[in-house]
């Protein structure tokens, strides 16, 4: 009869299979917990979810028919992720819990979901590379902190990247079709431009013969119907018009290079800027890696043309790119993992002390750079103030413009009756005193007709200083609550008031 397993030796297995996402998943739970509002890009699938989970199949009442957006895009993700919330969302209504903590819910089931996908991906690092370069990709993950912060950000990039993760891990584990079939239900559901990375890793799947070209197009080309037909079906239904959203985003982004109202960069601003910046000690590991581990080459060649032609691209965001990070993590472990086995050796032991400290820096750089992220929200911030300091039962109006809804403001935010809300558009200043809103929240430091409550600061810049800490933040107002002077009642609380 077999001996059972003492308690420790499970107790250790658990923490060797699980050990990691706890570390990861607690970072970024800590993320979403701490800066849970939500910015204009990732406006669409936050009002989504909302309406999703409040007003069910009242689709007359959905955000988006009355602020659509520049370009439309799919519900599926928001409904993935309001159907896996929706039993907790059930039990806080019953308990009338504020919707606020609806919207850290959605947050924290997004974020499981792509953490969830880096698993798939770290578990086959780990049989492909070995354990140590395993514990370097999670380290590394752990530093860095754009990847973690928006692992629970609902924007379209990161229902994707789960999608790309995923297609990283059947690629490395040899599955390929389930690879190519990954990218392609990313590509026509949620990123049009998924097809830049599809195209490269399609490629060097067929030149290295792990699929033959028939497979291939068998493979996409049903997938893709699959899916097409899966979206419109979906996507015409909630926008009340027969409509395939990735196209339109396509056409929009391409063909009709509109993207660029909203801002360029140079053709090197991946790799001198966005890149840098995201990966920190990872980034001139993982060109090392290249050379000390040729088992990466191939995997990292499709991803870096992914990000080259991408660069083509005039307008450019972090976000756009940020699928090839976790590739790049994988290259820079394996770097980490050499120098780390050779520390002791004359020479490379100086370039582990090198690396130690390049660790240690990056760290101190996303704690400065979270507080930055932290302070970026002042629409939210500024709404929860409001609603803290007037507790009367009367009834009252907020307008809010469009500033303040993008940096913070969304339906979780608000709160039942009393309150009323007003996102109405194309208010001039002097029209304000003309209408009858009890509170605005907008950009401006004085209105006519209106007094300053109270202002709430918002990320400027970081300012280098000669002493520790080196950086410091410089905050300034950036939205300002006012009150109708017509009403006595709002008078006579008691504000702050405004610089």
């Amino acid at each position: 009869m077999p001996r059972p397993k003492p308690a420790t030796a499970s107790n250790g297995g658990w923490l060797e299979g699980w050990g990691w996402d706890l570390l990861l998943g607690s970072i970024a739970a800590f993320y979403a917990v701490i800066a849970p509002y939500t910015k204009v890009e990732e406006s669409f699938n936050v009002q989504a979810m909302h309406d999703i989970l409040y007003h069910t199949y009242h689709i007359e009442k959905y955000d988006h028919l009355e602020f659509p957006g520049v370009v439309p895009r799919t519900f599926i993700g928001a409904f993935v992720i309001s159907i896996l919330s929706s039993p907790a969302v059930f039990v806080m209504r019953l308990l009338d819990v504020p919707k606020f903590y609806s919207l850290v819910t959605v947050r924290l089931l997004l974020s499981c979901v792509t953490l969830l996908s880096l698993r798939l991906l770290r578990v086959q690092v780990k049989k492909k590379f070995g354990h140590q370069a395993e514990v370097f990709f999670v380290l590394l993950t752990a530093i860095q902190f754009h990847l973690l912060f928006y692992s629970s950000r609902p924007l379209p990039n990161i229902f994707a990247l789960a999608l790309v993760n995923l297609a990283y891990s059947f690629w490395f584990k040899g599955s390929n079709l389930c690879t190519l079939q990954a990218l392609i239900v990313a590509g026509v559901v949620f990123r049009c431009d998924i097809i830049l990375l599809l195209g490269p890793i399609g490629l060097a799947l067929l030149l290295s013969r792990s699929v033959s070209l028939l497979e291939a197009v068998k493979c996409c080309v049903s997938t893709a119907l699959i899916c097409i037909g899966f979206t419109v079906l979906i996507d015409s239904i909630m926008w009340r018009r027969i409509l395939w959203p990735e196209f339109e985003v396509l056409w929009f982004n391409s063909v009709l290079n509109r993207s660029s109202e909203w801002g360029t960069h140079s053709i090197h601003w991946y790799f001198t800027s966005a890149l840098p910046r995201s990966m920190l000690v990872a980034y001139p590991l993982c060109m090392v890696g290249v050379l000390l581990d040729r088992r990466i080459v191939p995997y990292m060649l499709p991803v870096f043309l992914f990000v080259v032609l991408y660069s083509k691209l005039p307008h450019k965001e972090l976000r756009f790119i940020i699928g090839s990070i976790p590739m790049f993590n994988v290259s820079a472990s394996l770097a980490a993992s050499r120098l780390y086995n050779n520390r002791k050796k004359a020479g490379w032991n100086l370039l582990y002390i090198l690396m130690f400290g390049a660790f240690l820096v990056s760290l101190g750089y996303s704690a400065v750079t979270f507080m930055a992220s932290y302070n970026n929200y002042p629409g939210g911030y500024a709404l929860k103030a409001l609603h803290e300091a007037d507790s009367s039962v009367k009834q009252k109006m907020v307008h809010i413009d469009a500033f303040t809804a993008m940096s913070g403001v969304s339906r979780f935010c608000e709160n039942g009756y009393p309150w009323r809300y007003s996102k109405e558009e194309e208010i001039s200043i002097e029209e304000f005193q003309e209408r009858n809103f009890t509170y605005l929240l907008n950009e401006h430091h004085s209105i006519s007709g209106y007094k300053c409550l109270f202002a709430v600061d918002g990320f400027s810049r970081v300012k280098l200083q000669p002493r520790i800490p080196p950086l410091s933040l410089v905050k300034e107002p950036k939205v300002f609550a006012h009150g109708n002077m017509r009403d006595p009642d709002i008078l006579s609380l008691n504000w702050p008031g405004c610089p």
